[in-house]
């Protein structure tokens, strides 16, 4: 991961800027053991402007060059689309992205705010999709029993949040080789190991097995100088919690730390299967290395 000097710079009024500027580069090289034909694909590396995160540019590249159809899908997140049916032995997808984050202002009321204020009803349709089940998340016995025991005492949502997303911190290992990306919440809940996939899985299923409106962020993690964050080398994931009053804010339970400035968020949605980087099929050989590189830096 790249690093650069932070320089201050003003605004319009020559007043100096708050926040931080972002830039990312996300590069997915696929090669193929013969050319395959057929290939469909999917991306979501494109984000939209979030409240705290204004997205200053952004280009996707595609090689071999093909027509991207952009749309915007039911979470609306910005969505690529593209088809390569000629046969090809390599596959290069590229997407540099330049952002300014806000710091995070959130009041004294929202931080003591309940899940009473879940009450209204625009806010219960605009939630509703993340206190349910989803494909990869999902109630059991043991999440549930352990997230009531965490959150006894406490009805402010960033309270439940906060007291989860610290005993994930605490109690599971980061391990690269322990999950794959189809593990699934209870798998990595007995292991008690994985990386921030697991880790936000988890933290959504406690989260909604005690009501706390929950859903799942995919995008990038800036590691300053003076950070010692964990998941900062490829995408990364944390969970957002609805706080009345704020709106939603991202818990990381892989760092223990809110989702702030140094955050670039790109995609949001019930669980994994809804924000994914890059998804597709082709026909052709089984035979497919994929190397993935990721540099953020600030300006």
């Amino acid at each position: 991961m790249a690093d650069a000097t932070a320089t201050t710079t003003v605004n319009e009024t020559g007043e100096p800027e708050r926040g931080t500027r972002l830039s990312v580069m996300h590069r997915t090289t696929f090669l193929y053991g013969m050319p395959v034909t057929g290939s469909l694909n999917t991306l979501r590396l494109e984000p939209r402007t979030f409240p705290y995160q204004k997205t200053l540019s952004a280009f996707v590249k595609v090689l071999p060059a093909t027509r991207l159809r952009r749309f915007t899908d039911l979470f609306q997140n910005i969505t690529h689309h593209f088809e390569l049916p000629d046969p090809h032995s390599r596959l290069e997808i590229e997407s540099r992205i330049r952002v300014h984050n806000l710091p995070l202002d959130i009041s004294a009321e929202s931080f003591a705010a309940g899940t009473d204020g879940y009450r209204d009803a625009t806010i219960r349709e605009r939630i509703w999709p993340y206190l349910q089940d989803s494909g990869r998340v999902f109630k059991n016995p043991e999440t549930w029993r352990m997230a009531l025991d965490l959150t006894d005492g406490d009805p402010s949502v960033h309270g439940k949040a906060s007291a989860i997303m610290s005993w994930i911190h605490r109690e599971f290992r980061y391990d690269t080789d322990a999950t794959a990306v189809n593990t699934t919440l209870q798998q990595a809940f007995e292991m008690r190991r994985g990386v921030c996939q697991d880790f936000t899985h988890i933290m959504l299923g406690m989260c909604r097995s005690v009501g706390v409106a929950a859903r799942y962020a995919s995008g990038y993690l800036y590691n300053g100088p003076l950070d010692r964050l964990v998941g900062a080398q490829a995408s990364h994931a944390w969970c957002e919690a609805y706080l009345p009053g704020a709106g939603w804010i991202g818990y990381d339970p892989t760092n223990n730390t809110l989702a702030d400035d140094r955050y670039v968020k790109v995609a949001v949605g019930r669980d994994y299967d809804d924000v994914a980087p890059v998804t597709g099929s082709y026909h052709g050989t089984g035979h497919c290395r994929m190397d993935v590189r990721v540099e953020v830096e600030r300006l």
